[in-house]
C-alpha cells in the first residue's frame, strides 16, 4: 500500500464507522480507530466490527494517532473540546488534526489554540448535511491555515471539502445558523402536527399552511421532519444546545435554540410523532 494516506478516526460511531468503511473502499487509505466505547461494555461488539471492516484499532487516543497523517474527531459535540485538548498531548508537528464535531464557534476555537500550541495544526469541519446517504461525499466547510491543504488532501481520497475561511470558528458558525433554522423548524413543525392530528384538525391546519407557502406539501413534511427526529433527536439536540452557546457567547438568549434542543430529545425514539 505504498503511498497510502494513514487516516485515524477518533469516535467510531454512525460518522466515524461509514466513513472509515468508505475510506477502505478506496485500497488507499488506511484507517485506525478509537472509541471510548472500545472500554465499555460494549466494547467487544464495537471492536469486533471495526475488524470486520478491516479497521485497525488502538488501546487509546493516542496509540490509534500514532501512525496518522489526519486525525479525525468525530464524537459528541459535547466533549469535542476535551478531546482536542487531550490530542494536543500527542499529536506531531506533522500531523493535522480535522475536527468535525457540531460544537460552537467558541469550543472550536478554544480547540484550534490548544492543538496550534502543541505544533501540529487543526483544521475545524462543519459537516453541511447528514452523513448516511452521501457517506464520505457529505459536503463539509473547514476553516483554519491548513483548511486548503486538508480539503486538497481529503478531496483527493473522495471527500466533498470546502475551505471556506482560514479563521476557525466561522465555519461552525454557518452550520450552527443554519441549524437554528432547520432543527426549530423541526421541532415546531412536530408539534404543530401531534396538536393538530389530536384535534382532528390536521387536513384544515395543513390546507392554511399550504396557502400561506404554496408549493410545500405540509402533510409530507410533517411526517419526513418526525422521522428525522425521531432516528437522529439526540444528535440534533446536543448540536442545539451547542447553537445556544454561540448565541449567549455573541450576547444573544440561546433560550429558544435550547428549547428547541429539548423539544429533539423529547422526540427521539418516540413512535407517533407524526
Amino acid at each position: 500500500m505504498k503511498n497510502s494516506v494513514n487516516i485515524t478516526m477518533i469516535g467510531y460511531g454512525e460518522v466515524g464507522s461509514v466513513f472509515a468503511r468508505e475510506f477502505l473502499a478506496r485500497g488507499d487509505v488506511r484507517v485506525t480507530a478509537y472509541d471510548i466505547k472500545f472500554d465499555s461494555a460494549e466494547g467487544p461488539a464495537l471492536l469486533a466490527r471495526a475488524k470486520a471492516a478491516g479497521v485497525a484499532t488502538g488501546a487509546n487516543h493516542a496509540a490509534a494517532a500514532a501512525n496518522a497523517n489526519i486525525v479525525i474527531s468525530a464524537v459528541t459535540a459535547d466533549v469535542a473540546l476535551a478531546v482536542a485538548e487531550q490530542a494536543a498531548g500527542y499529536l506531531r508537528k506533522d500531523q493535522i488534526f480535522f475536527d468535525i464535531n457540531s460544537a460552537s464557534p467558541g469550543a472550536k476555537t478554544k480547540a484550534a489554540k490548544a492543538v496550534n500550541a502543541s505544533g501540529a495544526r487543526y483544521v475545524e469541519g462543519a459537516v453541511m448535511a447528514p452523513v448516511p446517504g452521501p457517506g464520505i461525499k457529505v459536503p463539509i466547510l473547514a476553516g483554519g491555515p491548513a483548511a486548503a491543504e486538508v480539503a486538497e488532501m481529503l478531496n483527493a481520497i473522495g471527500m466533498n471539502v470546502t475551505a471556506v475561511t482560514t479563521e476557525p470558528g466561522r465555519a461552525s458558525a454557518t452550520k450552527l445558523c443554519r441549524s437554528i433554522m432547520i432543527k426549530g423548524i423541526e421541532a415546531l413543525i412536530v408539534d404543530c402536527a401531534a396538536a393538530s392530528k389530536q384535534w382532528g384538525v390536521q387536513k384544515e391546519v395543513f390546507a392554511s399552511l399550504e396557502a400561506s407557502f404554496p408549493g410545500i406539501d405540509f402533510a409530507k413534511l410533517a411526517t419526513d421532519m418526525a422521522g428525522r427526529v425521531r432516528q437522529h433527536g439526540v444528535r440534533r439536540a446536543a448540536e442545539m444546545r451547542e447553537a445556544g452557546m454561540m448565541l449567549d457567547d455573541l450576547g444573544r438568549d440561546g433560550g429558544l435554540s435550547r428549547a428547541v434542543a429539548d423539544a429533539q430529545q423529547r422526540g427521539a425514539g418516540k413512535a407517533g410523532l407524526d
